[in-house]
Parts: C-alpha cells; structure tokens; sequence
C-alpha cells in the first residue's frame, strides 16, 4: 500500500493482457484504489468486459483491443490512452504465454519466434511507446512480468518460454538503469506456478510436479500477484527499481 492516502486517485495504468489473469486481477484492484484503467488486450470483448468491471468501481477505464507484437496498434492505444486520460503514469506488461510445451529438440523455428515476439517483442513495444509520456512528466512506473522459469530453465517443457521470460528480466533491468535518473522506475516479477489460464496448457502431471515442487503446496493467485503490482507502483518503496521480485511460496529455485 502507498505512504500517501488516496496515492492512486486519478492516477493511470495500461495494462497489457487485461482481459484475464493476472492483468484483470490488477485492473481491480488498481480500481480499487481508485485508478483509471487502460485495459488492452488481443481479446477485445475480454478487455471490455474488464473495464466495464473497472467502471463499476466508479473508476475510469478504457478497452483498448490491440495485439503487442503489431508497434503500429500499440502506439495507437497508447496515444488513445493518453488523450482520454491526459496521461499514463503506469505500465504493466501481463501479456505472455509460452504458446505450447516443447522439449528443447522439437522446438521449432515458428514457435522459438513467436515465443520471443509476444513475451519479449510485446515487452520492448510497450515500453519505447509508454516512456516518452513518462519523460515528459519525469515520473512513471513500469512492471513486467517475468517467471520463475528463467532461473529454472525450463528443462524438457518450455525452455523457449523460459529464454524469453529471462530477457524480460534483462530488459527491465536495462531500461531501469538507463532512466533511473529521470523519474522512472522499472521492475520485474518472476511468479512461481499460478492458477491462470496459462497453465491450461500444461498436463495434470506437469500441473502436480509443479505444486509439489511449493512448499505451500498450492499454486499463486493472480489477486496476490497483483497486489505486489500495485505495492511496486506506490510510493512506499521508491527506493526500488531494476529488480526481479520471486513470488512462489517458498520454491521453484532447484
């Protein structure tokens, strides 16, 4: 939670990958607290359907439907935001997906690029369109999110998804670093298993090694991932930035 009262009120986030998960868990409870909402996602009924959630916590929202890998519709939304908002002050990055469980060898070519496009590409769009209305302002916070599976690797299921996810982290670092002296934070999260719709693709045998491997033997929400968002974008830990932050119950580092 922020030092300040009210810290969030009238204040802006975009949030890719809003339609569900952990974007539209932080689109509600940015709401919350009072925040306007620029929800953004591939799936624009999705996205609508979690403004419209937004708005009935008298908080403002726009949904925006645009695909990160497309630069041209993410500045698009971006400019869109900006106008009905006069700003964003904000960014989180929920859009990812690993796309499908592979071992390493019957990786291929289109899914290795379609991996990076969406986790990584999406990632470095966002940013180079958000940032300049940052500057302008000399303040702004961006969170990424990253996974547990780059410490990991990703052996034998997603070594793609965990590459990607780990240049997530490096990037966020980069840029952390770079305008840290301009009023801009930047930070990633690297969560553990949770229960999203991203685990969809995972077999109930994968899904159990994964919770076995928690010492709280359950997966993470997305409302807990969420909330370290919105405690990421306070003003109660100005000090942080060009940092990952692990939240998986105590596992997933072997």
């Amino acid at each position: 939670m922020p030092k300040t009262p009210n810290y969030f009120q009238n204040r802006t986030i975009l949030i890719t990958g809003a339609a569900s998960g952990i974007g539209r868990a932080t689109a509600k409870i940015f709401a919350r607290e009072g925040a306007n909402v620029i929800a953004t996602d591939i799936n624009g009924d999705g996205a609508e359907e979690t403004a419209t959630i937004v708005r009935s916590s008298n908080a403002g929202a726009e949904a925006i439907e645009v695909d990160v890998t497309d630069r041209a519709a993410v500045e698009t939304a971006v400019s869109r935001g900006v106008e009905v908002f006069g700003g964003i002050d904000f960014l989180l990055n929920s859009a990812g997906a690993a796309g499908r469980r592979s071992s390493f060898l019957d990786i291929n070519v289109e899914l290795w690029r379609q991996t990076y496009a969406l986790n990584v590409d999406g990632i470095f769009n966002t940013m180079q369109s958000v940032l300049p209305h940052m500057l302008e302002k000399e303040y702004g916070v961006i969170v990424n999110i990253a996974s547990m599976a780059h410490r990991r690797g990703g052996p034998g299921h997603s070594t793609h998804y965990a590459s990607a996810k780990g240049a997530v982290v490096t990037l966020t670092m980069g840029v952390a670093r770079e305008f840290v002296d301009r009023g801009i934070r930047a930070l990633s999260i690297s969560p553990g298993p949770i229960d999203t719709a991203f685990q969809d693709i995972s077999s109930p045998e994968l899904k159990q090694r994964m919770t076995d491997d928690v010492p709280m033997k359950r997966m993470g929400t997305p409302q807990e991932i969420g909330e370290m968002v919105l405690f990421m974008c306070s003003n109660a830990c100005e000090f942080m930035t060009a940092d990952t932050v692990y939240i998986n119950g105590g596992g997933g580092f072997r």
